[in-house]
């Protein structure tokens, strides 16, 4: 009877092995990660799907293995040397995918998202990185569970040889070829993913209808590599000239150029504040970090996390319907500065040389001193650079300027900066417009000692934690933390002579992916709009009018609405616009906001209480409900506007990037 060869057999076991390794991978991914009763519906398509990408990388081995195993002195069973030397390769590729597969379950953690090239701008930043891996994660532990994983395949390897090397029945049949002909075909089709005209594609993974779903279908290696072919920066000139003079209306350009693409305007803003006589108004603007809406409090979270700030919200003009373009500290600082998108799809604008000359809006405050705070080092992103580059006059205020501990990575704690900006900030004897940038609301998520009773640590069990959007509980009273630090600066300045005649602004610089829970509709959660929903408030007590606005609005829009409150004229040459003037001109309901889900390459745009979304790569899109203050009281809409908007939202805002150059030197 005929048996396959000890060659093929030993093959078919190494690929049944790893198949088998990467789907308790997946599962293991998905029990920990899924939000109970948000993903209705049979998971199956979701592991069947995820079995055919995991094929794709084992075919790709299961090639290799057959194709050189064919030569005698290549084959394992044939030339001991051979088999010394493939248990080591097989080992070395063990070791990498143990390593990817711990890399990515840290990062789905950390942004519910699988692991993609856009990763890559993490090692332009390797040390504060690292450092912040080594302070977040248990680093010796993950280093002696790959140790211990990698010996563990290994010695399942070697046993596996055992298993196969007794020799097969000669075999006598003259079509012996066949057979690693057949399996070769075999793992042609594996790689190819599917028997029809076009391969399995990552896209695919989002016809399941759920983000969640889809990141857990998608293989790691798959994820990561298919996302190369984004890493360049370009934009379609004729789209951009389709879209150029519905979108030059929209932003209010009067004296269009359809020709030189010209977006400059000059704005004069109609101001709606109250400042005393002809007073300049001072501006603090704080960037906040990972700031989401559904964990705070002003949207009814449960846990009430943000008690103080809920407070000021209903003492300013807030916004409650605001959006980042995209997530990642770097990108939220860079559109709310620039007033442009960071659509750069692998790396981020800041890091691209070709865009590091950019107007600003900041630099018509001409009267102003100009200030930066942050607890770390601007040279993480390239941050320092670009605002060197383009805020004339700046002064950067950097961990190593206070007389304040560092507390971690990324720096003192947000309350020392805080009350170190306000003891700056005291003296200055000019209108300013200063910046500070928050972080202690991200991993490590350190609250210093002498915080922690003022504080109150709390803890709720887990259930309660996801059930209301956190992970942990040093997530959530880091969450806390940043109310407190807010507390202790509004507190500190009300007794500041700059109180009186200073705009506060706090936006968040992105949100994070997960369960916005009963307060929000589904789509909040399953196409991940959490991950871009943040607070956006202007809080000046006399001088501007109070109330909660539920306009669409987007970090693009702070410094021209800024301007507009402060009535400083500005020159605008990018996609922001003064939500204030918008609003109490009765054009609210015309607001839209863009978004770019970097990780999962759609582009989408809210607008008239619906999201819609559409894939860079093949024609998968979605139009969903999201209005959350407003049940679903009418019908979808057709797409076409929505694709037209987004589209042109997306190539403007690629063409920008490159053309929004300041018109004097700094």
């Amino acid at each position: 009877m005929f048996r396959l060869s000890p060659l093929i057999r030993w093959i078919l076991l190494v690929l049944i092995f790893l198949l088998v390794t990467m789907s308790v991978a997946r599962l293991f991914t998905y029990m920990i990660f899924a939000i109970p009763g948000q993903e209705a519906g049979s998971n199956w398509p979701v592991f069947w799907l995820g079995v055919r990408y995991d094929l794709r990388l084992v075919s790709v081995i299961g090639l290799v293995l057959l194709v050189l195993g064919s030569f005698k002195p290549l084959n394992p069973f044939q030339n001991k040397a051979a088999k010394k030397g493939w248990t080591w390769i097989l080992g070395l590729v063990f070791l990498v995918l143990i390593i990817f597969y711990i890399i990515d379950f840290l990062h789905f953690r950390y942004l519910n998202q699988r692991i993609n090239a856009s990763a890559l701008s993490f090692l332009q930043d390797a040390g504060i990185s690292a450092t912040m891996v080594w302070q977040t994660y248990p680093v010796i532990q993950l280093l002696l569970a790959i140790i211990v994983l990698t010996w563990l395949m290994v010695l399942s390897l070697r046993r596996m040889f055992k298993w196969t090397e007794k020799p097969a029945q000669p075999i006598v049949s003259p079509f012996k070829w066949m057979y690693p002909l057949l399996l070769g075909i075999l793992f042609a089709i594996g790689i190819f993913g599917r028997v029809g005209q076009y391969p399995l594609r990552w896209s695919d993974a989002f016809n399941l209808g759920s983000d969640f779903k889809a990141n857990i279908a998608l293989n790691p290696i798959q994820s990561f590599f298919s996302s190369f072919s984004f890493r360049t920066t370009s934009y379609d000139l004729a789209k951009v000239r389709a879209s150029y003079n519905q979108m030059a209306d929209w932003l209010g350009v009067t004296e269009k150029d359809s020709t030189a693409l010209r977006y400059t305007r000059q704005v004069q803003p109609d101001t709606l504040a109250n400042w005393a006589g002809t007073q300049t108004p001072n501006i603090i603007l704080v960037i906040c970090e990972s700031f989401s809406g559904y964990k705070s409090s002003m949207w009814g979270n449960p846990l009430n996390t943000t008690p103080y700030f809920a407070e000021l919200c209903k003492n300013g003009l807030f916004f409650d319907n605001c959006f980042t373009p995209t997530i990642a500290t770097a990108r939220g600082v860079w559109a709310t500065l620039t007033g442009i998108p960071d659509v750069e799809l692998v790396k981020t604008s800041s890091r691209n040389p070709m865009m590091v000359d950019q107007h600003m809006i900041v630099n018509d405050f001409k009267d102003h001193s100009k200030y930066y705070f942050i607890g770390g080092s601007t040279s993480w992103a390239n941050i320092r650079g670009i605002l060197n580059n383009n805020i004339a006059g700046l002064k950067i205020f950097e961990e190593q300027d206070y007389d304040a501990p560092k507390i971690d990575v990324w720096g003192i704690s947000d309350k020392h900066l805080f009350l170190q900006a306000d003891k700056i900030l005291r003296n200055e004897q000019h209108p300013f417009f200063a910046v500070i940038q928050t972080a202690d609301n991200h991993r490590p998520y350190t609250i210093p000692e002498e915080d922690r009773e003022a504080l109150g640590v709390v803890n709720f069990p887990l259930d309660s934690l996801r059930k209301y959007g956190f992970e942990s509980n040093e997530e959530l009273n880091a969450f806390r933390y940043t109310d407190y630090c807010f507390k202790t600066f509004m507190e500190q300045a009300k007794t500041a002579p700059y109180f009186e005649n200073t705009l506060f602004v706090f936006v968040g610089d992105h949100g994070i992916a997960g369960n916005a829970g009963p307060l929000f509709p589904e789509s909040w959660t399953k196409n991940s709009l959490s991950s871009n929903h943040v607070p956006l408030l202007f809080y000046a007590p006399g001088k501007i009018p109070v109330k909660r606005v539920h306009d669409l609005a987007s970090q693009v829009d702070v410094l021209p609405t800024i301007a507009g409150i402060a009535n400083i004229p500005y020159r605008n040459s990018t996609m922001g616009r003064d939500l204030a003037n918008m609003h109490f001109s009765g054009k609210g309901a015309e607001s839209r906001a863009f978004i770019l889900d970097i990780n999962n390459k759609n582009r989408g745009i809210l607008y008239d209480q619906f999201y819609y979304s559409k894939s860079l790569q093949g024609d998968i899109q979605s139009i969903v409900w999201a209005d959350f203050n407003k049940e679903q009281n009418k019908e979808e809409p057709p797409v076409d506007w929505y694709e037209w908007w987004s589209q042109a939202y997306f190539e403007t805002a690629r063409y920008l990037l490159l053309h929004n150059k300041k018109t004097t030197a700094k």
